[in-house]
């Protein structure tokens, strides 16, 4: 059976979160990539960034529902999805969208348990470690390429 290293792509693009949004959809784009690893400056995986964050951003902002008593505001909503949804809207750079401690696959993970991970928690590039190292990428594409192959 085949395993994650029989078909991962070794030569991975990462971002840092420093990256501008502009730039990362140029990677995406230009790469024809789903996500990229937000690294920092040893290379250490801090989290994971896809099409699906950048799109995330032009949704719509949610308005929280409030309740004014007298000249207080009190929101229904926890504060801190509230903070989320305007970090949201004006993100500018990698930092404020990427996915922090992202799913990940050891090297010899078989596919069948990739293309479950996927399935289950919809997503759709993982990063493949070697202990605390990075040493590949699966995207969807991988795993079609290796059922068409």
């Amino acid at each position: 059976m085949l395993n994650a290293s029989d078909i991962m792509t070794t030569e991975v693009i990462t971002v840092k979160k420093e990256t501008s949004l502009k730039e990362l959809a140029g990677i995406l784009y230009n790469n024809h990539i789903n996500g990229v690893p937000v690294v920092v400056d040893d290379g250490s995986l801090i989290g994971i960034i896809c099409e699906s964050d950048l799109i995330r951003k032009d949704r719509k902002l949610h308005i929280p529902t409030v309740v004014t008593l007298f000249d207080a505001v009190i929101y229904l909503e926890n504060p801190k999805n509230i903070e989320k949804e305007f970090q949201r809207v004006s993100a500018a750079t990698v930092a404020d969208l990427y996915t922090k401690k992202p799913v990940t696959v050891d090297e010899k993970a078989p596919i069948d348990e990739i293309a479950t991970l996927m399935t289950q928690k919809k997503i759709y590039t993982i990063p493949v470690m070697d202990g605390n190292r990075l040493v590949g990428i699966i995207g969807k594409a991988d795993l079609i390429r290796t059922i068409a192959g």
